[in-house]
């Protein structure tokens, strides 16, 4: 049976292609994005089976409006991808309030909304899935990029939580995180702070060779094994790369715990 999907952020990368691969196979898509002229080119090719909704997902009535009118319009949801964010590129010192406030209130906030509307219907109806689009930056972290990494790391808090507690209503819960892709997170959907003099020489130590940018039309496949597979995995890393810096990162981790837990044992039996 055709799904039907609700979508953040479709107007380019991974949004525009999941959309692409879940049209192409003959399911229903309600295609959210801030500029619904971006999405011109899917419903002059697909029709009926698009839904374009204009969505800011920072707000929180107009989440809520779209996805009632998403299902009034098409009898219900079956997948629902939170897909819009963007990269806050900055020291913690250089980032701003407004500039903290923001990244979150899109990548974490803007999640958290769309989750708590799609929820009364999905549990109604006894079954859906979520994916949450959190990032390889979800679960590690690099030096300035510290407000993405918060609400990265934050969406991954947050949805292994609403794992447990929404799976006794059939629905199943996933953390899609990618490696590096050539959508335009890094460009001009990004965000920069201000740059202070005192971090330049530490910037300078930064400068790494450039990733290997995947092409993010390969996803399709793998983003509809999810929306379709029984026991889709809670953690699901996109893309190659992830695992094998994992296999140094937790191993460095637990070397870490394990050569302090001397102190840790000792203050706990104070």
């Amino acid at each position: 049976m055709a799904k039907t999907w609700f979508i953040t952020g479709t107007s380019r990368g991974f949004g525009r292609e999941w959309a692409l691969a879940a049209l192409d196979r003959g399911d229903r898509v309600v295609a959210t994005a801030r500029d619904t002229a971006t999405l011109a080119p899917l419903t002059s090719r697909y029709g009926d089976a698009v839904l374009p909704i204009r969505l800011d997902v920072t707000d929180r009535t107009a989440v809520e409006g779209a996805v009632a009118r998403a299902v009034e319009h098409f009898g219900g949801l079956d997948v629902v991808v939170n897909n819009a964010g963007y990269g806050l590129f900055g020291m913690v010192e250089e980032v701003t309030e407004a500039d903290a406030r923001a990244q979150l209130e899109t990548n974490l906030f803007g999640a958290l909304w769309v989750t708590r509307a799609v929820l009364p219907q999905l549990r109604a109806q006894g079954h859906g899935r979520i994916l949450q689009v959190s990032s390889i930056g979800g679960v590690f972290a690099l030096p300035g990029l510290g407000l993405y990494h918060a609400s990265k790391f934050a969406l991954e808090g947050l949805t292994e939580s609403l794992a447990a507690e929404v799976a006794g209503f059939g629905i199943k819960v996933i953390l899609v995180e990618p490696a590096g892709y050539a959508t335009d997170w890094a460009g001009s959907s990004s965000a920069h702070a201000e740059r202070l003099p005192a971090y330049d020489d530490f910037r300078a130590t930064m400068h790494r060779a450039a990733a290997v940018r995947q092409d993010p039309a390969a996803t399709r496949k793998a983003i509809l094994t999810l929306a379709d597979a029984d026991e889709p995995p809670l953690r699901f890393f996109l893309g190659t790369g992830p695992l094998d810096l994992m296999r140094q990162v937790y191993p460095a981790r637990l070397a870490e715990w394990e050569r302090w837990e001397a102190v840790s044992t000792g203050i706990a039996g104070c």
